[in-house]
């Protein structure tokens, strides 16, 4: 990581610390577990070879910008989405983007099941991210329809993903997905966490993502 870098995940700490005394951003406030439990965990996707170069990426259910901030934070040539439901989320975002000067950056107030119904950005990406907490049916529905063939959803996991995955199968495979690989993390402070590559390897039926809820309340 280069002097730059660094430097600007100090300033995206600071202004992170700024807004989370008046929003909920993040319960991690200790410097060195953001270093560890957000910089690095995201950090980790680019130990995948699906990173490199000026990929299109879109974070789906971004929060306070994890991963999505911190992949463009370290390379500055992906074109990155980051799209949370809440607006006061995109607000702290748009400083963030306007503070570290960051270029092809787009940030959106959306809900997933709509905006992947948007021709403008269904199957638009060569890989969709997510650290949001759902099983991994419903974040396969909510990710996969933004993917373009060929490309791929990253979806961070903890040590239970094993289960998730096994009953994910019907769901991968339903929105066009494959099930690639799962790339083990360590983390310093003994912290273990697990990379699953999904391939999009058809296109999405036009009837997902569901809307009314149901990718959550009656996961595939």
């Amino acid at each position: 990581m280069d002097n730059e870098c660094a430097q600007d995940l100090e300033k995206y700490k600071k202004i992170l610390l700024k807004w989370n005394e008046v929003m909920n951003l993040t319960a991690i406030t200790d410097d060195e577990e953001i270093n560890v439990k957000h910089f690095l965990d995201c950090l980790s996707l680019f130990k995948t070879p699906y990173l490199k170069g000026n990929k299109s990426v879109i974070d789906v259910g971004t929060g306070a910008g994890f991963p999505g901030v911190v992949l463009k934070i370290y390379n500055e040539d992906l074109q990155i989405t980051l799209m949370d439901s809440l607006n006061k989320r995109i607000k702290f975002l748009d400083e963030v983007v306007k503070e570290l000067n960051l270029k092809k950056v787009e940030t959106l107030h959306a809900r997933a099941e709509e905006l992947a119904r948007n021709k403008d950005y269904r199957e638009k990406y060569d890989i969709a991210t997510s650290r949001a907490v759902a099983n991994l049916s419903t974040l396969c529905e909510y990710t996969l329809p933004f993917v373009k063939k060929g490309g791929n959803f990253i979806a961070m996991k903890g040590p239970e993903y094993e289960e998730e995955l096994k009953d994910a199968d019907k769901a991968i495979k339903t929105l066009g997905g494959k099930f690639e690989e799962v790339i083990k993390i360590k983390l310093p402070g003994d912290i273990t966490h697990y990379l699953l590559i999904i391939k999009k390897i058809n296109t999405t039926d036009k009837k997902y993502p569901r809307g009314g809820g149901k990718p959550k309340s009656k996961p595939l």
